[in-house]
C-alpha cells in the first residue's frame, strides 16, 4: 500500500511539474503515458502522433510523452485518465477487460487463425467499435489498438513442444481470469503478476517462464534468463491507446477531426514499427542472446483451449454476436486469400 502511494505522489509530481509549463507556453498540455521503452513501437507511435497535432494544432496544445511507467503502473495510468489527470495511456486488453467484460473477446486462445484476419477484425469498426466505446461510462473510449503480435510461451530450462511439457510448470500470465483459465486447461499452473515483476521472478526461480512476443526477450530482458521460446502462437491480443472522456468532449468539431486522423497516424506508425522490431528482435535474441525456438505442432494446444470459447460464450451471452461477427470475417479474409 505505502509503495502503491509512493508511485502516485510521484506521478502526480511529475504531472504538476510539467503542468507547470501550461502558464509559460499558454498552451494546453496533452500528457501521454505508457509502461514501454523510448525504442518500443508504442513510443514510436506516440511520437507520431504528437508530431503530427503539434503541426496541425501547435499554437494551442503541446503533447508530452512519459514512457517506461513514469507515470506509475498501467493500471495506475488508466486510474489517472479516468480522472482526466492525464489525457492518454496505454491499456492492456486484460485490464479492459475489468472495465467493460466484451473486451474478454481478444482473450481468447486461438481465437484468430492468422495475423491476417487478426487485422481485418480489429480495423472493422463495425465489430470492435461498440466495444471501444463501451467504456465512456467509466471516464475513457479506446481511440486507437496497437498490434503486440503473437503471446508464446518461454521457459528457463526447455521448450513447450505440446501441452504436457507445461504440467507442473509456473507461468507468468496476464492478470486476466481468461488467461489464468487458459493455463488451467494447458496443464500448467498459472501465475499472474505485472510485466515488471516478470524477469526478477523468473531469476529468482519464483515462476519457470512466461507467455509474450519476442519483443519481451530483448526490450525487457527476459531473454537474459529464458533461452527457450516456443511459437505456439495462442493469442493475438491487442493493447488499447485510451484518451479521458473529459478532454475528447471539450475539444471543438475541427479540433476533434484533426485529433481523429492523428489516432491512425499512432496506429499506423505503431504497427509498421512492429514488424520491424520483432524481426530485429528474434534476430538479436537468437544470435546475441543465445535463445532458441521452436516451431510445434498447434493443434494439441488449440484442441486444449477450444473449450474456453464456450465457456465464455456461456458466461457472457453478449458476445456471441461479436463471436458470430469475427467467425464471418474469418471466412470471408481467408476467401479472398484462396480467391488470389
Amino acid at each position: 500500500m505505502f509503495k502503491r502511494l509512493i508511485k502516485c505522489v510521484l506521478a502526480m509530481s511529475v504531472l504538476m511539474i510539467f503542468g507547470g509549463t501550461n502558464v509559460v507556453y499558454a498552451k494546453e498540455i496533452i500528457r501521454i503515458g505508457h509502461n514501454q521503452s523510448s525504442n518500443h513501437p508504442t513510443h514510436i507511435g506516440m511520437e507520431a502522433f504528437k508530431e503530427y497535432i503539434e503541426g496541425e494544432l501547435g499554437d494551442k496544445y503541446e503533447v508530452q510523452i512519459f514512457p517506461s511507467e513514469l507515470l506509475g503502473t498501467q493500471t495506475n495510468m488508466v486510474q489517472l485518465t479516468q480522472t482526466g489527470a492525464i489525457e492518454m495511456t496505454v491499456a492492456s486488453n486484460s485490464i479492459m477487460e475489468t472495465f467493460n467484460p466484451d473486451f474478454q473477446i481478444f482473450n481468447l486462445p486461438y481465437l484468430f487463425e492468422s495475423p491476417e484476419i487478426y487485422h481485418a477484425v480489429m480495423n472493422d469498426d463495425a465489430i470492435v467499435g461498440p466495444i471501444f466505446t463501451g467504456t465512456r461510462d467509466s471516464g475513457f473510449i479506446v481511440v486507437a489498438w496497437l498490434d503486440a503480435g503473437t503471446r508464446n510461451f518461454y521457459l528457463t530450462d526447455h521448450f513447450v513442444d505440446q501441452p504436457e511439457d507445461l504440467r507442473g510448470m509456473k507461468v507468468r500470465v496476464q492478470q486476466s481470469p481468461t488467461n489464468v483459465r487458459m493455463m488451467e486447461l494447458l496443464g500448467g499452473s498459472a501465475t499472474p503478476m505485472g510485466f515488471g515483476e516478470v524477469y526478477t521472478a523468473m531469476q529468482a526461480g519464483v515462476i519457470d517462464g512466461a507467455e509474450n512476443n519476442e519483443l519481451a526477450l530483448t526490450e525487457n530482458g527476459h531473454g537474459d534468463v529464458a533461452k527457450y521460446y516456443s511459437y505456439t502462437l495462442h493469442q493475438m491480443i491487442p493493447d488499447e491507446v485510451i484518451a479521458s472522456v473529459k478532454f475528447l468532449d471539450k475539444l471543438s468539431e475541427e479540433e476533434r477531426e484533426i485529433f481523429e486522423k492523428g489516432f491512425l497516424i499512432l496506429q499506423k506508425t505503431q504497427q509498421e514499427s512492429w514488424q520491424e522490431k520483432v524481426k530485429e528482435a528474434k534476430d538479436h535474441a537468437e544470435n546475441a542472446m543465445k535463445v532458441e525456438f521452436s516451431y510445434p505442432d498447434i493443434a494439441p494446444f488449440r484442441e486444449a483451449v477450444l473449450p474456453l470459447h464456450q465457456e465464455v460464450l456461456d458466461k457472457n451471452p453478449s458476445l456471441r454476436q461479436v463471436y458470430e461477427q469475427i467467425e464471418q470475417k474469418a471466412e470471408a479474409v481467408e476467401k479472398e486469400q484462396n480467391n488470389d
